[in-house]
């Protein structure tokens, strides 16, 4: 006699994020390669879905509420999300009536209390970078999201909802370690928030009820290889480990 399926477990990508690059059939880049194969494979329904790349916490998490309802209509689910993609569970979660479809959330390198670079990068470049971006019709809503003094009116506004269970996982990496784009960014963050991954501090990334540290840069999170840093932690595994914990 066969099984029946496990609860579901749902990956929420984060900021210029995607479910998948597909040409055709052929799928050729995912957001959490390896993660969504393993979880699969140890039994757990797995789904992915696509929110809008710079819109704001708001839209985003409307965009994930109707995912869930659609994907998953008579089914409560787990929550991993990786960077804004926790913002947006979080508000999902907590102002959109979703606390009774959610069982938990696990954040992994979610910029909870801002970033130290969104701060940089509004006052430095929102005067010649945001027209441009505009005049192409690209949104900028999430940079503004992602600044210290909006994550902290976000956290008086936002919070964890009861019956919900919330863990967080942030990322550490050394600055001889980091992916060479990392760089510019980790200075700005190491200077006013200490350890990060490049873009989110540790301490930003604290939440809920357990916290773990993991050796890695903001896109090794996910499973990204860091070519500087090949002893670190299987991702994959990793994540079925975090799986386990709220979803034997």
């Amino acid at each position: 006699m066969s099984l029946p399926p496990r609860v579901p477990i749902v990956l929420v990508h984060g900021l210029l994020g995607f479910d998948r690059v597909k040409v055709g059939p052929f799928t050729l880049l995912r957001y959490f390669p390896g993660i969504e194969d393993t979880l699969g494979g140890a039994g757990y329904r797995v789904g992915v879905p696509n929110l809008a790349k710079t819109r704001s916490v708001t839209h985003r998490a409307e965009q994930l509420r109707q995912y869930l309802l659609r994907e998953f209509p008579q089914d409560r689910v787990h929550l991993i999300a990786h960077s804004m993609g926790g913002l947006d569970a979080r508000y999902m979660i907590s102002r959109l009536g979703m606390h009774e479809k959610v069982l938990s959330l696990t954040t992994v390198g979610t910029p909870h209390r801002g970033t130290a670079f969104a701060d940089w990068g509004i006052r430095r470049l929102s005067r010649t970078v945001k027209p441009f971006l505009h005049l192409w019709g690209i949104p900028t809503d999430a940079f503004d999201d992602l600044t210290t003094e909006a994550c902290a009116r976000f956290n008086e506004s936002v919070p964890d909802a009861p019956g919900v269970r919330y863990y967080s996982v942030g990322g550490r990496c050394p600055r001889e370690l980091l992916p060479t784009l990392w760089r510019p960014t980790a200075e700005v963050v190491t200077g006013q928030e200490g350890p990060n991954d490049g873009v989110v501090s540790v301490r930003s990334a604290q939440h809920g009820e357990a916290f773990e540290v993991w050796d890695a840069d903001h896109m090794n999170l996910v499973n990204r290889p860091n070519p500087r840093a090949t002893d670190w932690g299987h991702r994959p595994s990793d994540y079925l480990r975090l799986v386990r914990r709220v979803a034997p």
